[in-house]
C-alpha cells in the first residue's frame, strides 16, 4: 500500500508541475469545415477551354466556379502576396486582406486564338458586394494554355478545390472559401 501511495503522490506532483501532458483539444470546426489554407494543385493538362466565371454564396462559404468546354484536368490554387498577370507578371491589385490566385490549365481561347471567354470588365468578373468572404474577382489573363483568376478575400481563410462534370461534355472547377476558421 505504501508503494501505491508513493506512486500516486508522484503522479499528483507531476501533474501539479505541468509534467503530465494534456490530452488533445477537440474544438468543433466551423460548419464541419477542415480544409486548411495551403496550396491545392492537380498538375495535368487539359483540352478544355474556359467559357465562364461565376460566383455564389452558401451558408458557410463563398463559391467561385470556372466553367469549361471539356474536362478540367489541372489547376493550382494558392494564397499569394500579390495576384500577377499571366505572361507579364505585372501585379494586379485586388480588394481584401488576402489574395488567392486560381490557375487552371485551360486557355480562354480556342485553337484558332479566338476567345472562348472574354470578360466585359476584367477588374470585376462577378459582383461580389455583400458576400461574406469574397471582395473582388479579377481576370489575370490567359497565356500558353493556362488561365488565371485573382480572388480577393477578406482574410486568409480555409478553402477547398474540386471539379464537377457537366453540363453536357463540359466541366467546372470549383473553389470554396470558408466564411471563417
Amino acid at each position: 500500500m505504501r508503494k501505491f501511495g508513493a506512486g500516486l503522490a508522484a503522479v499528483l506532483a507531476a501533474a501539479g508541475l505541468g509534467l503530465v501532458a494534456p490530452g488533445p483539444a477537440s474544438a468543433a470546426t466551423y460548419c464541419g469545415i477542415s480544409w486548411g489554407s495551403m496550396a491545392k494543385a492537380d498538375l495535368d493538362w487539359s483540352a478544355a477551354n474556359v467559357t465562364n466565371v461565376r460566383t455564389g454564396q452558401q451558408p458557410c462559404y463563398d463559391r467561385l466556379v470556372i466553367d469549361m468546354t471539356g474536362k478540367v484536368a489541372g489547376y493550382v490554387v494558392q494564397y499569394v502576396p500579390v495576384v500577377t498577370q499571366d505572361a507579364t507578371g505585372y501585379p494586379i491589385p485586388v480588394l481584401g486582406d488576402a489574395d488567392l490566385q486560381v490557375m487552371v490549365t485551360a486557355p480562354s481561347y480556342n485553337q484558332y486564338s479566338q476567345p472562348t471567354y472574354e470578360p466585359a470588365a476584367k477588374a470585376e468578373l462577378s459582383n461580389v458586394s455583400g458576400y461574406q468572404t469574397f471582395r473582388q474577382v479579377v481576370y489575370a489573363g490567359s497565356f500558353e494554355g493556362t488561365t488565371s483568376i485573382g480572388l480577393g478575400v477578406r482574410a486568409r481563410l480555409p478553402f477547398r478545390v474540386f471539379t464537377l462534370d457537366g453540363p453536357g461534355g463540359g466541366s467546372r472547377l470549383v473553389v470554396d472559401v470558408a466564411h471563417r476558421w
